[in-house]
């Protein structure tokens, strides 16, 4: 790694924690005892956009349940969505601080749908304060919180459930037993993809408002509080590294646990590379929207990729690998199972269709999460947090490598990986999925991502090796807290 990449790293990242707010501050209260069959599960709801919005209606759908208060830092969406909730006739407490409605006794559980840098701390804290939580996928913005919340809700005894719903649906239940059961011989590698079209997010020249109802402050939480240098607030956090994770940690978090799910691993690779960039356009985003991230468990190894632009320029359908663009390939000595939410076919080495799984998906995962919230029992959660963790920490762990790489030319990374058939074999389809969208191959630079050895037992990368890349690395495992929004070393 040249050395002024390591000038540029610590003016770009640092790191650091202290004590958390409410750990500090506030006392801890519910006794956590078994809510009577009659007792409604009294839930508030936190972030309130798309999948906020969401959550509403599938708790609202669920018996049982009174959703009691709502929360956000922007009150234009939270008056909206009180308002609309008030037409059927539901009442709920207003909050826009969430410390204030954690401080709420009459409140169970909460239901976390904010941006991603939110979501371990707000965790941590609702542990702490005696709630129940399911919060979204990723469960974290970084490797070392998320173990935190893992941390927080063993302490506490919480029913904790990560959003990855894929985790309950009825089929990949299935074929994750089937292909456990070695029918399919040894498997070889599972390959996750998140083919999914993210136009440019455009680019300013300086400073953007803040747009009016917005409590900056408490939107930026745990992130630096920095002018807004994008020109939409909501949604487009997720491709600047201080609030998002790219869609490696969008959409690809779904896949990758998936894939995780599919080779039986439960825990965290010892090796990762990465290959990427961002292609196509000049904009303000951060992360790579063409991406190949290689996760080598010793036994098969995890090979995920993110495409953001289309099959080709000047349309919008997006390309596939074996007919999927969002979902998984798992290839076994026998055969190979390819599909995702919903299910999909076994395929034998001929590559015949044998055998087939369908569900409706994984609409049972917020009653599972009141089940258990109900028989206080962690593990009849389909995704528990220590699940979350690991599946949200692979993402991290490829964004890690990305951000400590280099960019060379195609042809000069194509030498460099020439051993591994199974990363050249998707370098290639790299190279002439951005070829089509007209990226100048011979002029492109994707970044080679650091290979980055890591103790899964510790969550750390290892130092020592050379330029210390390691050091470089744990660095990113965790981030900079920006005070009072710290998430606590002790839980």
């Amino acid at each position: 790694m040249q050395g002024n990449n390591r000038r540029d790293f610590i003016k770009r990242v640092a790191v650091g924690g202290a004590a958390g707010y409410w750990a500090a501050s506030k006392p801890v209260f519910s006794s956590g005892a078994p809510l009577g069959a009659n007792d409604a599960v009294r839930v508030a709801i936190i972030g309130l956009r798309s999948k906020g919005h969401h959550h509403i209606q599938m708790y609202k759908d669920v018996p049982g349940v009174r959703i009691v208060a709502l929360c956000d830092a922007d009150e234009n969406i939270l008056d909206k969505e009180i308002k609309e909730l008030a037409t059927g006739n539901i009442k709920v407490e207003r909050y826009v601080d969430l410390r204030r409605l954690l401080e709420n006794k009459d409140i169970d559980a909460v239901s976390i749908a904010t941006p991603n840098h939110w979501h371990s701390l707000m965790a941590v804290w609702a542990c702490q304060a005696g709630k129940d939580v399911y919060v979204e996928k990723p469960i974290s913005h970084n490797v070392w919180e998320g173990r935190r919340a893992v941390e927080a809700a063993r302490k506490y005894g919480r029913i904790v459930q990560a959003g990855t719903q894929s985790r309950s649906d009825t089929a990949l239940q299935e074929v994750a037993a089937y292909l456990h059961s070695g029918e399919l011989g040894k498997i070889l590698r599972a390959r996750g993809f998140c083919y999914k079209r993210r136009a440019s997010i455009g680019k300013v020249a300086g400073p953007q408002p803040i747009p009016s109802g917005v409590n900056y402050d408490l939107w930026c939480g745990p992130a630096p509080l920095e002018p807004l240098a994008r020109k939409g607030l909501h949604y487009d956090w997720h491709w600047v590294w201080p609030t998002g994770n790219g869609d490696i940690g969008n959409q690809g978090i779904h896949e990758m646990d998936m894939c995780r799910w599919m080779l039986g691993e439960k825990q965290l690779p010892p090796r990762v590379f990465s290959i990427g960039g961002r292609f196509g356009y000049d904009d303000d985003g951060q992360t790579p929207n063409t991406q190949i991230a290689v996760l080598d468990y010793p036994a098969a190894p995890l090979i995920f990729e993110v495409r953001g632009l289309p099959e080709k320029a000047g349309m919008e359908n997006m390309g596939h690998y074996r007919g999927v663009r969002i979902g998984i390939v798992v290839d076994c000595e026998n055969g190979s199972f390819v599909g995702g939410a919903g299910g999909g076919w076994i395929y034998d080495r001929d590559n015949k269709r044998v055998k087939q799984f369908s569900s409706s998906g994984g609409d049972d995962h917020v009653p599972n999460f009141i089940r258990a919230v109900r028989s206080r029992n962690n593990s009849e959660l389909k995704a528990d947090i220590l699940e979350g963790h690991i599946s949200s920490a692979l993402c991290h762990l490829g964004n890690i490598s990305h951000r400590l790489g280099t960019e060379f030319p195609q042809a000069e990374i194509q030498e460099k990986v020439k051993d591994r058939a199974d990363v050249c074999e998707a370098l290639s389809r790299f190279s002439e999925h951005l070829s089509a969208n007209g990226v100048d191959m011979t002029q492109a630079r994707p970044a080679l991502g650091a290979l980055l050895e890591f103790a899964p037992a510790e969550e750390k990368f290892v130092s020592g090796c050379e330029y210390d890349l390691g050091s470089w690395a744990n660095q990113l495992v965790t981030r900079r807290y920006r005070e009072p929004y710290v998430v606590p070393e002790k839980v």
